[in-house]
């Protein structure tokens, strides 16, 4: 899982091994969000440079801190998505927290918040609050349904957002629903984020002037999903929607099939000529259909579905998984295993590609990352400092906005901090 690195020492926030200076050095973000979508975007920021102060309500903070599993304290969600961030806690129901923000607000180029609508008018720190402070910031509000429309007040979680979007499935014989795997539309807000942050502050480079950024998780995901709307897309513009693009298990050279061991594998053979070459590797050259075009490759094959499937059904069936793979894999044809988390971290490829790592951590030893994939180019840092304890740097945050010592001692008295 790659070199274990110590991190129990603070390195220079906006620091680059080889002495490159990062796309986002002397950026600095005020990161009022929580959960997922708005700290894995800081997160990447902080990646590509900037310097992030993750902002939490007293007593409580992020959420994630608490989510299982754990490292010795906090959980392996929070490590995951707030590194390379100081923590400064405050409490924004109090003049004084108004007051910190405000002289924090006046020096940050980003600010990202990710609570429901109309709550940070009430905390004055929405965009009409903060842009009279630093006009030309750029104020990013991620939420749910976005800042308007009918769902606006909807709390956004991940699963309503996805079946509002339409991409959700039945089961192929008509049972209920699988529960997704993946935080589709957390990450899609997530990603649709940094590309707008990264937008805006080009543009800003070009204007002088900020941006207000109503990012909603149904928006960005919505955006992402045109394979899982075709039929709906077609219907939209006067068609029928029909034949179906079958790319959700109906296609069988595109399906999840069983193991002799009880393993999975993902077979993949959309293209005529992959199809041949596996058709001649398991020697049933009778299933090679010489006229196949493009138009078959995501189809449900008509007729000679029930042939397709019976045979690579009886293919995989015969063979354990891992041995199915490997004499696949040395004749290039796509098929690969369905991997367990902990599989799919410590592969040969996981390895090489160095995707994946485990660092030493002064308050919770051993702490397992996901790097950031623009490392290799140099455009991220080649270590990440570890996920701030909780108001772990609210001092050192405050000395930097010019409080005394003793301003800073009267705040901790009065649980302002």
């Amino acid at each position: 899982m790659g070199v274990t690195a110590d991190r129990s020492k603070k390195k220079p926030r906006a620091g680059n091994p080889g002495g490159a200076r990062l796309p986002l050095a002397g950026i600095l973000i005020a990161d009022f969000s929580r959960l997922l979508p708005g700290p894995w975007c800081t997160q990447f920021l902080g990646d590509l440079g900037a310097s992030v102060i993750k902002i939490e309500q007293p007593g409580i903070g992020d959420p994630s801190r608490y989510n299982p599993p754990r490292y010795r304290e906090e959980g392996v969600y929070f490590r995951s998505v707030n590194a390379n961030k100081q923590g400064l806690v405050l409490d924004l129901t109090r003049p004084e927290g108004v007051e910190i923000a405000h002289r924090l607000l006046r020096r940050a180029d980003v600010v990202i918040e990710s609570f429901r609508p109309a709550v940070c008018k009430k905390l004055k720190i929405d965009y009409a609050s903060v842009k009279t402070l630093k006009p030309d910031v750029i104020y990013c509000a991620i939420s749910g349904f976005g800042q308007t429309g009918p769902l606006a007040p909807i709390p956004g979680h991940d699963l309503v957002v996805q079946a509002m979007t339409g991409i959700l499935r039945p089961a192929r014989d008509g049972g209920a629903f699988p529960l997704p795997h993946f935080q589709a539309a957390d990450y899609a807000a997530a990603t649709m984020a940094c590309i707008s942050i990264l937008a805006a502050l080009r543009q800003r480079d070009q204007t002088d002037e900020g941006c207000y950024i109503d990012l909603s998780m149904f928006d960005s995901l919505m955006s992402m999903a045109n394979i899982s709307l075709l039929p709906g897309l077609s219907m939209l513009a006067g068609g029928d929607g029909k034949p179906a693009l079958e790319v959700w298990g109906g296609n069988p050279r595109y399906a999840i099939y069983e193991t002799k061991d009880g393993g999975n594998v993902a077979v993949c053979l959309l293209e005529a000529k992959l199809w041949s070459e596996f058709c001649q590797a398991i020697g049933r050259d009778d299933l090679i259909d010489t006229s196949e075009g493009w138009a078959d490759r995501h189809s449900d094959h008509g007729g000679r579905s029930d042939l397709y499937r019976k045979a690579i059904t009886d293919y995989c069936r015969s063979r354990n998984r891992d041995d199915l793979v490997t004499s696949m894999g040395a004749i290039g044809i796509p098929i690969m295993p369905v991997l367990s988390p902990i599989e799919a971290l410590k592969t040969d490829h996981t390895r090489a590609r160095d995707v994946a790592g485990v660092v030493s951590d002064d308050r919770e030893g051993q702490v397992a990352e996901l790097r950031n994939p623009l490392r290799a180019a140099g455009l991220a840092r080649q270590e990440r400092e570890p996920a701030p304890a909780f108001g772990g740097d609210s001092a050192s945050v405050l000395e930097t906005l010019g409080f005394s010592q003793g301003e800073i001692e009267n705040l901790v008295a009065k649980g302002v901090i």
